[in-house]
């Protein structure tokens, strides 16, 4: 039986699962098989990008997928090299190509790329490409606070989603706290920090407490904190264990716990004040 997961509102008056499947990694090859026993799994939320690679790949489990289109919240993402107003159409143009699809369900702005002075017009785009019903709702991934100041204060239209590093070692609560005031989701890439948290003494000792893994644990975690998670894995095993997460809740001193794991050195990406 196909695993059921909660949704959280987007400010747009759209929903999105708190849990999804992410692609960064997958070749366009096995993206197909990936992601079609995903979403026999009961993923409803699939992640992926221009600069993944295998933008044709999803689009092809989408389409042969045994599920209703509406019911499937199908993300992709802007690169950095295509941001300006006619070129991040264009981009988004050929987006929709490869995916066979007439249209996404989020699309976001991949990082900020502050020194190229072009995301407030590469926002004003997606906001077009929104009004046309090709992007069903639009957001950002990698933005600070103040880069999505700007584009509000900019366009008036505020991000439905901030997509950002975010694991029990880079727990991002400022961030997080930034996107509540302004009603945007904040959805954790690297949720699992590449495998690094698995081995946490602490998360081990939760896990063990409740017959889960520890994969769980922090995916369990990332959920009650009021996040999405779009944990990556190749493994059909790790697809079924990642969605499991409904038949444990952490308690409050385990919520503390993980609480306790943060770091302020614990980024493992790139910094978007600088990266491009």
């Amino acid at each position: 039986m196909a695993a059921t997961v909660p949704t959280l509102a987007l400010n747009d008056g759209r929903r999105i699962p708190q849990i999804g499947y992410g692609c960064w990694q997958l070749s366009d090859a096995e993206a197909p098989d990936l992601v079609g026993r995903a979403l026999q799994a009961g993923y409803r939320l699939i992640d992926t990008a221009a600069a993944y690679g295998n933008e044709a790949g999803v689009g092809r489990a989408i389409r042969d997928a045994q599920v209703p289109r509406e019911e499937i919240v199908v993300t992709t993402k802007l690169w950095n090299d295509r941001q300006g107003r006619d070129e991040a159409r264009r981009a988004f143009d050929e987006s929709l190509k490869r995916l066979g699809l007439p249209y996404v369900d989020l699309y976001l702005i991949h990082w900020p790329c502050p020194q190229r002075r072009l995301f407030v017009e590469t926002w004003r785009t997606l906001i077009q490409v929104r009004e046309d019903g090709r992007a069903k709702s639009i957001g950002v991934s990698n933005f600070t606070a103040e880069h999505i100041a700007t584009l509000v204060g900019e366009t008036g239209v505020t991000p439905a989603v901030n997509q950002i590093e975010l694991h029990p070692h880079f727990q991002r609560s400022g961030p997080r706290a930034d996107d509540a005031r302004l009603g945007i989701v904040t959805e954790a890439w690297s949720p699992l920090g590449q495998g690094k948290e698995l081995n946490d003494p602490a998360v081990v000792a939760i896990a063990e407490a409740h017959g889960k893994t520890p994969a769980q644990v922090v995916l369990r975690w990332q959920m009650q904190i009021g996040c999405v998670a779009i944990p990556k894995t190749a493994r059909p095993a790790r697809i079924l264990e990642n969605i499991a997460l409904s038949d444990f809740e952490l308690r409050a001193d385990e919520m503390a716990q993980m609480a306790a794991l943060d770091r302020p050195d614990g980024r493992i990406g790139p910094d978007p004040a600088t990266f491009c």
